[in-house]
């Protein structure tokens, strides 16, 4: 779906699209180019497939808040292909309330949250639908490492200010100054994060706290040594063989006779 808003959409045709997703409404598909009429069905079934899992399984109507998660990562995909198409440069903080949806983590816990299977209460739900803080930093950190790991090959190929770029055009730093300061904005939503691990009253379950936490861990660890999900490199690839497929030895020292 991304390649779409990147790619392949027209402005017009985008918000069509993105139009559709906050219906979701099948009906919407006829205004749609026949290869976002695929893109559409698809997401519409794979949806109402999980929700009907989630229902069956636990009693809970999930839908809504599936579909609200994919509208407001289309809106997002929407604001900056208008930005792109205008040649605007957002403010940091333009960037920022933006961004953190657009890099999908909200999606990701959302639909990590109803099939990790933990009991949901009501406070738990309705915090969802806003998406609580452990959701939102968890994305920034996200959307950080990514930008670090993938900003200088996305912008050779034409793509948007990523935040590096937003706060050098805001500040006037340097790129190294850049670069630094989004380290430092990664480390104080860590803090963040670790002081959401520690309320006693979160509505949400020690899981699901750890799912968000290791997302942004996850996103450290592949964007280390630039793209390590875009860009085959050796460093990503030795990491992922070593922790999934090279064994690790196991020495026995018997005592001497």
């Amino acid at each position: 779906m991304d390649d779409i808003y990147d790619v392949y959409g027209t402005l017009d045709e985008l918000q069509l699209f993105t139009d559709a997703v906050e219906r979701w409404d099948v009906n919407a598909m006829d205004q749609l180019p026949e290869y976002m009429k695929l893109c559409f069905l698809a997401l519409h079934n794979s949806i109402n497939e999980i929700g009907y899992d989630v229902l069956r399984k636990q009693g809970l109507y999930v839908i809504p808040y599936l579909k609200k998660a994919w509208a407001d990562l289309c809106k997002s995909y929407l604001v900056e292909a208008k930005w792109y198409y205008s040649g605007y440069t957002p403010t940091m903080q333009e960037y920022m309330d933006n961004a953190w949806i657009s890099i999908s983590a909200p999606v990701i816990l959302v639909h990590a949250y109803f099939l990790e299977g933990s009991p949901a209460s009501n406070e738990a739900l309705k915090s969802l639908k806003e998406y609580p803080d452990i959701i939102r930093w968890s994305s920034m950190i996200l959307r950080f490492a990514n930008d670090l790991g993938t900003s200088s090959d996305e912008l050779k190929r034409g793509d948007n200010p990523k935040s590096i770029q937003c706060y050098m055009y805001e500040t006037g730093a340097s790129e190294a100054k850049a670069r630094e300061h989004i380290q430092y904005l990664i480390g104080e939503a860590w803090k963040k994060i670790n002081k959401e691990r520690g309320l006693a009253d979160f509505p949400f379950s020690k899981t699901f706290i750890e799912v968000a936490a290791n997302l942004a861990r996850m996103a450290q660890c592949v964007y280390q040594y630039g793209d390590g999900y875009g860009i085959e490199n050796g460093e990503t690839k030795d990491r992922v063989l070593s922790l999934l497929v090279k064994p690790i030895p196991i020495y026995l020292f018997l005592p001497f006779p």
